[in-house]
Protein backbone atom coordinates (compact mmCIF):
# COMPACT_ATOMS: atom_id res chain seq x y z
CA UNK A 1 0.00 0.00 0.00
CA UNK A 2 1.75 3.39 -0.75
CA UNK A 3 1.98 5.72 1.96
CA UNK A 4 0.27 8.79 0.07
CA UNK A 5 -3.13 6.88 -0.05
CA UNK A 6 -3.39 7.24 4.05
CA UNK A 7 -5.46 10.15 4.97
CA UNK A 8 -5.27 10.67 8.67
CA UNK A 9 -6.77 13.17 10.69
CA UNK A 10 -4.58 16.61 11.15
CA UNK A 11 -4.59 18.14 13.92
CA UNK A 12 -2.66 21.45 14.54
CA UNK A 13 0.86 20.21 15.69
CA UNK A 14 3.30 22.16 17.73
CA UNK A 15 6.87 23.02 15.20
CA UNK A 16 8.43 20.74 17.39
CA UNK A 17 6.57 18.10 15.63
CA UNK A 18 7.24 19.23 12.51
CA UNK A 19 7.83 17.22 9.38
CA UNK A 20 9.31 17.11 5.60
CA UNK A 21 6.53 16.31 3.83
CA UNK A 22 5.19 18.78 0.96
CA UNK A 23 2.97 20.35 3.08
CA UNK A 24 4.42 21.54 6.21
CA UNK A 25 2.68 22.15 9.33
CA UNK A 26 1.71 25.94 9.92
CA UNK A 27 0.76 26.66 13.62
CA UNK A 28 -0.17 30.12 15.03
CA UNK A 29 2.63 32.34 16.37
CA UNK A 30 0.83 32.26 19.97
CA UNK A 31 -0.05 28.31 20.01
CA UNK A 32 0.62 27.65 23.66
CA UNK A 33 4.24 25.71 24.50
CA UNK A 34 3.50 21.18 24.28
CA UNK A 35 6.43 18.70 25.46
CA UNK A 36 9.11 17.45 22.93
CA UNK A 37 8.56 14.56 20.62
CA UNK A 38 10.00 11.62 22.24
CA UNK A 39 12.31 11.29 18.27
CA UNK A 40 13.94 14.95 19.41
CA UNK A 41 16.00 13.45 22.87
CA UNK A 42 18.37 14.24 24.15
CA UNK A 43 17.59 18.12 23.10
CA UNK A 44 15.87 20.18 25.61
CA UNK A 45 16.02 17.46 28.13
CA UNK A 46 17.57 18.39 31.30
CA UNK A 47 21.80 17.67 31.81
CA UNK A 48 21.96 14.88 34.20
CA UNK A 49 25.24 13.61 33.95
CA UNK A 50 24.99 11.03 36.96
CA UNK A 51 23.93 8.14 34.26
CA UNK A 52 23.70 7.71 30.64
CA UNK A 53 20.77 8.07 29.28
CA UNK A 54 19.52 6.34 26.26
CA UNK A 55 16.04 7.67 25.21
CA UNK A 56 13.42 9.62 27.33
CA UNK A 57 11.75 8.46 30.56
CA UNK A 58 13.43 4.92 30.54
CA UNK A 59 14.77 3.07 33.24
CA UNK A 60 18.14 4.43 32.91
CA UNK A 61 20.09 3.19 36.18
CA UNK A 62 18.90 -0.63 34.42
CA UNK A 63 20.14 -0.12 31.21
CA UNK A 64 23.37 1.21 32.30
CA UNK A 65 24.12 -2.09 32.66
CA UNK A 66 24.62 -2.75 29.19
CA UNK A 67 27.88 -0.40 29.54
CA UNK A 68 30.11 -2.79 31.33
CA UNK A 69 30.05 -6.51 29.75
CA UNK A 70 33.45 -7.12 30.84
CA UNK A 71 33.53 -4.69 34.28
CA UNK A 72 34.35 -1.32 35.63
CA UNK A 73 34.37 1.94 32.91
CA UNK A 74 37.88 2.64 35.00
CA UNK A 75 40.35 3.22 32.83
CA UNK A 76 38.44 2.15 29.45
CA UNK A 77 38.40 4.25 26.50
CA UNK A 78 35.51 5.23 25.28
CA UNK A 79 33.73 6.54 22.53
CA UNK A 80 30.76 9.16 22.54
CA UNK A 81 29.55 9.22 19.22
CA UNK A 82 26.99 12.29 18.77
CA UNK A 83 27.64 13.90 21.85
CA UNK A 84 25.34 16.18 21.79
CA UNK A 85 25.54 18.55 24.71
CA UNK A 86 27.71 16.34 26.43
CA UNK A 87 25.98 14.91 29.28
CA UNK A 88 26.79 11.06 27.96
CA UNK A 89 30.24 11.98 27.74
CA UNK A 90 30.36 13.90 31.22
CA UNK A 91 28.81 10.40 32.89
CA UNK A 92 31.59 7.94 31.21
CA UNK A 93 34.64 10.51 32.51
CA UNK A 94 33.17 10.97 35.82
CA UNK A 95 33.61 6.87 36.32
CA UNK A 96 36.74 6.96 35.15
CA UNK A 97 36.28 6.50 31.14
CA UNK A 98 38.87 8.25 29.11
CA UNK A 99 36.34 9.77 26.82
CA UNK A 100 36.90 10.80 23.11
CA UNK A 101 33.55 12.74 21.90
CA UNK A 102 32.21 13.29 18.39
CA UNK A 103 29.95 15.60 17.25
CA UNK A 104 29.17 17.35 14.04
CA UNK A 105 27.57 20.13 15.09
CA UNK A 106 29.19 23.37 16.59
CA UNK A 107 26.98 24.80 18.46
CA UNK A 108 26.35 21.22 20.47
CA UNK A 109 29.94 20.98 20.94
CA UNK A 110 30.48 24.36 22.39
CA UNK A 111 27.93 23.38 24.83
CA UNK A 112 29.65 19.61 25.26
CA UNK A 113 32.51 21.83 26.33
CA UNK A 114 31.17 23.42 28.85
CA UNK A 115 29.41 20.60 30.61
CA UNK A 116 32.59 19.25 31.18
CA UNK A 117 34.38 22.55 32.31
CA UNK A 118 31.62 22.94 35.02
CA UNK A 119 31.99 19.12 36.03
CA UNK A 120 35.36 19.50 35.95
CA UNK A 121 36.27 16.36 33.84
CA UNK A 122 38.63 15.81 31.24
CA UNK A 123 37.03 14.97 27.85
CA UNK A 124 38.74 15.19 24.02
CA UNK A 125 36.23 16.59 21.81
CA UNK A 126 36.38 16.68 17.92
CA UNK A 127 33.83 18.45 15.74
CA UNK A 128 33.08 15.84 12.84
CA UNK A 129 30.92 13.57 11.04
CA UNK A 130 30.12 10.84 12.57
CA UNK A 131 31.75 8.46 10.67
CA UNK A 132 34.92 10.07 9.46
CA UNK A 133 37.00 8.75 12.20
CA UNK A 134 40.46 8.56 10.36
CA UNK A 135 41.63 10.37 13.43
CA UNK A 136 40.86 7.47 15.40
CA UNK A 137 44.02 4.88 15.46
CA UNK A 138 42.79 1.03 14.45
CA UNK A 139 41.51 -1.18 17.80
CA UNK A 140 41.80 1.28 20.26
CA UNK A 141 38.64 1.79 21.25
CA UNK A 142 37.11 -0.04 24.15
CA UNK A 143 33.24 1.01 23.97
CA UNK A 144 31.51 3.01 22.15
CA UNK A 145 27.97 5.02 23.01
CA UNK A 146 25.49 6.34 20.43
CA UNK A 147 22.56 7.81 22.32
CA UNK A 148 19.96 8.69 19.35
CA UNK A 149 22.76 10.12 17.63
CA UNK A 150 22.38 7.86 14.73
CA UNK A 151 19.01 8.48 13.95
CA UNK A 152 20.40 11.21 11.91
CA UNK A 153 22.74 9.20 9.87
CA UNK A 154 20.86 7.35 6.74
CA UNK A 155 23.83 5.12 5.89
CA UNK A 156 24.55 3.21 9.04
CA UNK A 157 26.52 0.77 7.69
CA UNK A 158 29.12 3.22 6.35
CA UNK A 159 28.75 4.32 10.46
CA UNK A 160 29.43 0.82 11.67
CA UNK A 161 32.29 0.02 8.96
CA UNK A 162 34.32 2.40 10.53
CA UNK A 163 33.56 1.74 14.36
CA UNK A 164 34.67 -1.72 13.37
CA UNK A 165 38.01 -0.26 12.68
CA UNK A 166 38.58 1.39 15.47
CA UNK A 167 37.18 -1.19 18.13
CA UNK A 168 39.11 -3.40 20.09
CA UNK A 169 38.14 -6.76 19.43
CA UNK A 170 35.22 -7.66 21.35
CA UNK A 171 34.55 -4.30 22.62
CA UNK A 172 31.02 -2.78 22.98
CA UNK A 173 28.83 -0.48 20.96
CA UNK A 174 26.03 0.35 22.44
CA UNK A 175 23.54 2.39 20.82
CA UNK A 176 19.58 3.69 21.04
CA UNK A 177 17.13 4.76 18.27
CA UNK A 178 14.12 6.01 17.97
CA UNK A 179 11.88 3.62 17.89
CA UNK A 180 9.87 2.66 14.56
CA UNK A 181 6.55 2.36 16.00
CA UNK A 182 6.74 5.75 18.12
CA UNK A 183 7.30 7.67 14.96
CA UNK A 184 4.17 6.11 13.10
CA UNK A 185 1.72 7.78 15.84
CA UNK A 186 0.99 11.05 16.89
CA UNK A 187 -2.11 12.07 19.33
CA UNK A 188 -4.59 14.81 19.86
CA UNK A 189 -3.44 18.01 21.67
CA UNK A 190 -4.51 17.05 25.10
CA UNK A 191 -3.30 13.52 24.79
CA UNK A 192 -6.36 11.94 26.06
CA UNK A 193 -7.18 10.17 22.87
CA UNK A 194 -6.15 7.09 21.53
CA UNK A 195 -3.06 7.55 19.39
CA UNK A 196 -3.66 7.47 15.50
CA UNK A 197 -1.22 6.19 12.47
CA UNK A 198 -0.01 8.98 10.40
CA UNK A 199 2.42 6.91 8.34
CA UNK A 200 3.34 3.49 7.31
CA UNK A 201 5.60 1.02 9.29
CA UNK A 202 7.62 0.64 5.73
CA UNK A 203 8.44 4.17 5.20
CA UNK A 204 11.46 5.86 5.08
CA UNK A 205 10.77 9.22 4.60
CA UNK A 206 12.40 11.32 6.95
CA UNK A 207 10.91 13.65 10.18
CA UNK A 208 12.76 17.49 11.29
CA UNK A 209 12.18 18.21 15.04
CA UNK A 210 12.92 21.34 16.71
CA UNK A 211 13.52 21.71 20.03
CA UNK A 212 14.97 23.97 22.73
CA UNK A 213 16.65 26.55 19.41
CA UNK A 214 17.88 23.15 18.13
CA UNK A 215 16.84 21.20 15.11
CA UNK A 216 17.95 18.09 13.27
CA UNK A 217 15.94 15.11 11.22
CA UNK A 218 15.27 11.39 12.49
CA UNK A 219 16.03 8.80 10.05
CA UNK A 220 13.42 5.86 10.48
CA UNK A 221 15.70 3.27 10.80
CA UNK A 222 13.49 -0.18 11.27
CA UNK A 223 14.75 -2.87 14.10
CA UNK A 224 15.94 -5.42 11.06
CA UNK A 225 17.27 -3.31 8.88
CA UNK A 226 19.25 -2.03 12.06
CA UNK A 227 20.60 -5.90 13.18
CA UNK A 228 21.21 -6.96 9.56
CA UNK A 229 23.46 -3.87 8.91
CA UNK A 230 25.02 -5.05 12.55
CA UNK A 231 25.69 -8.31 11.37
CA UNK A 232 27.01 -7.15 7.77
CA UNK A 233 29.82 -5.30 9.44
CA UNK A 234 31.04 -7.95 11.28
CA UNK A 235 29.43 -7.18 14.79
CA UNK A 236 27.23 -9.67 17.17
CA UNK A 237 24.49 -8.86 18.79
CA UNK A 238 24.29 -9.50 22.37
CA UNK A 239 21.19 -7.47 23.50
CA UNK A 240 18.65 -6.13 21.27
CA UNK A 241 15.53 -4.24 23.81
CA UNK A 242 12.31 -2.32 23.81
CA UNK A 243 12.01 -0.99 27.05
CA UNK A 244 9.07 0.73 28.88
CA UNK A 245 9.00 4.25 29.89
CA UNK A 246 8.56 5.12 33.20
CA UNK A 247 5.96 8.00 34.39
CA UNK A 248 7.63 10.78 34.59
CA UNK A 249 4.53 13.71 34.80
CA UNK A 250 7.60 16.74 34.60
CA UNK A 251 9.35 15.26 31.84
CA UNK A 252 9.98 17.77 28.89
CA UNK A 253 9.45 14.44 26.42
CA UNK A 254 6.52 12.62 28.17
CA UNK A 255 3.74 11.34 26.02
CA UNK A 256 0.85 9.29 26.50
CA UNK A 257 1.78 7.54 22.74
CA UNK A 258 4.50 5.28 25.17
CA UNK A 259 1.58 3.41 27.25
CA UNK A 260 0.94 2.40 23.32
CA UNK A 261 4.47 1.28 21.83
CA UNK A 262 7.92 1.75 22.91
CA UNK A 263 9.94 4.85 22.54
CA UNK A 264 13.51 3.74 22.05
CA UNK A 265 15.12 0.50 21.09
CA UNK A 266 18.44 0.17 23.03
CA UNK A 267 21.23 -2.59 21.27
CA UNK A 268 24.25 -3.70 22.25
CA UNK A 269 27.17 -5.10 19.51
CA UNK A 270 30.11 -6.45 19.92
CA UNK A 271 32.90 -6.39 17.92
CA UNK A 272 33.99 -9.71 15.86
CA UNK A 273 37.23 -10.57 13.92
CA UNK A 274 39.84 -8.04 12.75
Amino acid sequence: MSESTIQPRSPRRHPSAGNLALRPTIVRDDSPPVGLPPASFPHGADARTDVVRFGPDLDHDTLERLLTPTGSLDTCRALDLGCGAGSASVSLARRGARVIAVESSTARLAQARHAADLAEVRVEFHHSDLADLAFLRADSIDLVVAVYSLAGVQDLGRVFRQLHRIMRPDGALVLSLPHPFGLMLESEPDEQSTPYLTRTAWSDHPLAWRAAGDEGVTHVHQVGDVATTLLRSNFRIDALMEPPSVDRPDSIHASSMTDWVPSTIVVRARKEGT
